[in-house]
């Protein structure tokens, strides 16, 4: 098999099941381990995975990204600490903004039934969700649905949110690095999230371990633009504390 058959069908392997083991990928090919750990290298180095120990997941872009069914098998028990974390911070918001994804959909479901919130969102799941709480005013934005995630995005959505000034936005990202900011593939998406970032008096940032140092096609934010990042112990904690010397305070949970 060549190099680049080869290499092409890791990243397949990779998109399919979320993260590829080297010793897997050695039997399946039919190579030596070290091959595949070359293999992952290039690939690491043209943007497609990131490497961890022992294998590798992909990088979302422009041309792959997971979709929002994906998304609720991975690191699910991170998710739910890191969306409870953030849902804690609420303090006295009054109006939340709540991006699209599965780890803003798990803050959504935390949030406190016993008070009066108006909550913006582009996500049909969230909207659907928090619609059945009599508590809770959802205000969904309009605009093209992206099937992947089920969320509105393009110019009709970030349009209807220039509208509103909220207390707090919980923002979400395909990546966050200290050098290129917060980032996304699509840029109709980046646009609705950029607003969000602009309309909000607070802005959280959620998202797993594997975010980080992850960058894709348009960069949406800052770090130095979030109160707090939330996140899981696999972060490891010296990087923790130079994305706090950004800014933001950044909490692993």
């Amino acid at each position: 098999m060549e190099a680049e058959e080869r290499r092409r069908r890791i990243v397949e392997a990779a998109r399919e099941a979320g993260s590829v083991d080297v010793g897997k990928l050695a039997a399946d090919l039919g190579v030596a381990k070290e091959t595949v750990r070359r293999d992952l290298r290039v690939l690491e180095e043209h943007g497609l995975v990131r490497r961890t120990h022992g294998g590798a997941y992909p990088v979302e872009s422009a041309g792959y990204e997971s979709t929002l069914a994906f998304r609720t098998t991975m690191h699910l028990s991170e998710k739910i600490r890191i969306a409870s974390a953030a849902a804690s911070m609420l303090s006295d918001a009054e109006s939340v903004f709540i991006d699209e994804g599965y780890t803003p959909q798990l803050i959504a479901a935390a949030l406190p039934v016993d008070r009066p919130l108006t909550v913006i969102t582009a996500s049909l799941a969230t909207a659907a969700l928090l619609a059945a709480r009599p508590s809770v005013t959802v205000v969904l934005l309009g605009g093209r649905v992206r099937g992947g995630t089920v969320a509105t995005a393009d110019h009709w959505a970030a349009g209807m949110l220039s509208e509103f000034v909220v207390d707090l936005a919980y923002i979400g990202a395909n990546g966050i690095s200290r050098e290129y900011g917060l980032t996304t593939p699509d840029p109709a998406v980046s646009q609705v999230k950029q607003q969000a970032v602009r309309a909000a008096r607070r802005r959280i940032f959620s998202g797993v371990y594997t975010k980080f140092g992850a960058v894709s096609l348009c960069r949406f934010a800052e770090p130095a633009d979030f109160e707090a990042i939330v996140t899981d112990t696999r972060l490891p904690q010296g990087e923790a504390h130079r994305y706090s010397l950004l800014g933001p305070q950044v909490l692993r949970v």
